[in-house]
């Protein structure tokens, strides 16, 4: 079985959380950040993370050591040169992430692939002006990374086939379960769906339908029975085909087409109002609270992990 060594640019919240992942399947990792509070942040996430995974994931107890060595502070780029794989996981910021793969192409082979940790820039864009446009590839992660089995690798206009399966064999060999998104769309798969539900999920509240806790409730004690073990075509498959034709003839010409920010988002982020993270949202939470809900929302991470676990996966796959 081949032994990785991968590269990751920038050690923030994603990036710490793609490093535990791949540490925590033996892979070596040299991971270069250019804040030293970040890194110093980073390295105590992970040794938490890589401790939680020995307690309650079945892990070796010898990795509590091991990933120590498995895990290289790059002081550059440089370092990144005799890796297999190198991932990108900075800023939002188009000019910043140039700058990272102009850096990155000057150090690695020309056939290392370079994979973009976006959930927002189009890969297609990230291409251009690239030496070897074919070699970078979109792999979007979802945190808490050492957990989840979401990934999803997202093909470029002239991201070649190479470079894909490469992807695709490091998700697996990090645990997860990539999606392969053949076009390079806005939002890719899950952000396009979430973001219809969001979008209708105003709609009601605006419209007085419902309160915001009301909606929530509802939402939450339909989709809680299938959506951890099926998906929207296999759900249909469930519960009969015939009457989601009948019911999109009806309603899909009735449901919001808003193309906005809705009202109540914009007074929320110009007043200030970011989550649990400073405990004014669309709910208010004191910082027990806030502490609770962290929590609650790990322990049902576990949960999905262990159900997950028990489906078998489908042929071919």
């Amino acid at each position: 079985m081949k032994r990785w060594t991968v590269g990751i640019v920038g050690l923030g919240l994603m990036g710490r959380g793609i490093a535990t992942c791949l540490l925590s399947h033996g892979m070596r990792v040299v991971g270069y950040e250019v804040d030293a509070a970040s890194a110093r942040r980073a390295r105590k996430h992970i040794g938490k993370a890589i401790a939680e995974l020995v307690e309650r994931g079945g892990i070796a107890r010898s990795l509590r050591e091991r990933w120590l060595k498995n895990f290289v502070e790059a002081k550059s780029m440089k370092e990144f040169a005799t890796c297999d794989f190198v991932i990108e996981s900075v800023v939002e910021d188009l000019r910043v992430k140039q700058e990272v793969f102009d850096s990155l192409e000057s150090t690695v082979t020309g056939r290392t692939p370079i994979a973009s940790n976006t959930s927002a820039l189009p890969v297609t864009v990230l291409q251009k002006g690239r030496k070897r446009p074919g070699r970078f590839v979109g792999m979007h992660w979802a945190e808490p990374c050492h957990l989840t089995r979401f990934l999803e690798v997202i093909r470029g206009e002239k991201t070649d086939d190479a470079t894909v399966r490469a992807t695709i064999a490091l998700g697996k060999a990090a645990g997860k379960e990539p999606s392969l998104v053949n076009k390079d769309v806005d939002g890719f798969i899950v952000n396009r769906i979430g973001y219809a539900m969001y979008r209708e999920a105003f709609w009601l509240l605006e419209n007085g339908v419902a309160d915001v806790e009301t909606i929530d409730i509802a939402f939450r004690n339909t989709i809680s029975i299938w959506a951890n073990i099926a998906g929207p075509f296999r759900w249909m498959d469930l519960t009969g085909i015939p009457a989601y034709a009948a019911v999109m003839e009806r309603l899909w010409p009735k449901l919001s087409r808003q193309t906005q920010v809705p009202k109540l988002m914009r007074e929320l982020v110009e007043g200030g109002a970011k989550g649990i993270s400073n405990g004014r949202g669309f709910y208010k939470y004191t910082p027990r609270q806030a502490r609770q809900w962290e929590k609650r929302l790990t322990e049902n991470v576990w949960k999905v992990r262990e159900l997950l676990e028990q489906i078998p996966k489908e042929p071919g796959k």
